[in-house]
């Protein structure tokens, strides 16, 4: 039509060539020396390695712990979001523009909470891989993932929580896993995925669902109430945006929530994004470093193609 072909045409050069499915630079390949980390490497694995501590202590089975970047911003927050949408393409893509100059932009891969004709539905995104640099590598790095004792024991345990989340609102008998481990790719890793559903109960709404899930386990921890806490203790900035929730409640009981993840503030002039990785009793401290800067590369592509055409 010719409103599509209008927008089309009021691209950024660049957008229409991206890639998304080859997998861009690695971790140590991007150029990150515009960003500033606010937690840094070696702080990053001190937390670690204090979150260790508290899982051998028997305190919690694990944790999510995050780092934030920023860096000034010199583009316009709309085409760092359509760059995104090519950079990253996700199932919950979304530019929220708050006024004042703030922005919250995000490309995010995980379903919180749906809930609809009476089911509700929770997709834990646990267990993490890099991208391949070619069909090869990227085959080799999923049976990795999928043989990897320490992501799919990390990936039950959360699909467990998740079990326990929808249960609380679900009528007896009706909770079940209708996925398990499926490798789900994205343009910079691959996640294992599962889906967790169950009937709501008649006396529970959707509403009550969104308050069981979240926070979510993924971004959380398990438990969840000891594993917010040592988050609060450990991670020196409050989360803000990163790892709540983005959606919409409909008519007719319909709601469909996403957790803030890939998402990218914008306040002041500034951007910012977090990243986090979770940390279980035999984490490496430094893979789990690396983990959260792959997670955080997609955005980090975005803004520099926004910048780069700006």
């Amino acid at each position: 039509t010719a409103m599509r072909e209008r927008l089309v045409g009021e691209l950024p050069a660049g957008v229409l060539d991206a890639r998304p499915l080859a997998p861009a630079r690695t971790a140590d390949e991007q150029d990150r020396s515009a960003w500033r980390a606010h937690t840094g490497e070696e702080r990053f694995l001190e937390m670690v390695e204090r979150a260790r501590e508290y899982i051998r202590a028997g305190d919690i089975f694990q944790v999510v712990l995050s780092q934030r970047f920023s860096k000034p911003l010199h583009a316009e927050p709309f085409d760092v979001y359509r760059h995104l949408r090519a950079v990253n393409p996700s199932p919950y893509m979304f530019h929220l523009v708050l006024g004042g100059g703030r922005h919250v932009i995000g490309a995010s891969p995980e379903l919180l909470v749906k809930a609809e004709d009476g089911r509700a539905e929770t997709r834990p995104l646990a267990g993490t891989r890099w991208r391949g640099v070619d069909a090869a590598a990227d085959r080799a790095l999923e049976d990795e993932l999928l043989a990897d004792a320490k992501e799919c024991a990390e990936h039950v345990m959360l699909v467990d929580l998740g079990r326990n989340d929808i249960g609380r609102v679900a009528a007896p008998g009706s909770v079940r896993v209708e996925r398990l481990m499926e490798v789900e790719r994205y343009s910079h890793v691959m996640h294992l995925s599962s889906t967790v559903s169950g009937d709501l109960a008649e006396d529970r709404t959707p509403l009550d669902a969104l308050r069981s899930t979240f926070p979510a386990g993924t971004v959380s921890g398990a438990p969840k109430i000891r594993a917010m806490e040592i988050i609060a203790e450990l991670e020196e900035e409050r989360r803000g945006v990163y790892g709540g929730a983005l959606g919409f409640v409909g008519t007719g009981g319909r709601l469909d929530t996403a957790i803030a993840l890939r998402t990218l503030v914008i306040a002041d002039g500034q951007a910012y994004v977090q990243a986090g990785a979770g940390v279980v009793a035999d984490s490496d401290p430094a893979a789990e470093y690396r983990e959260t800067l792959n997670k955080a590369q997609a955005l980090f592509a975005a803004v520099e193609r926004a910048e780069a055409h700006a």
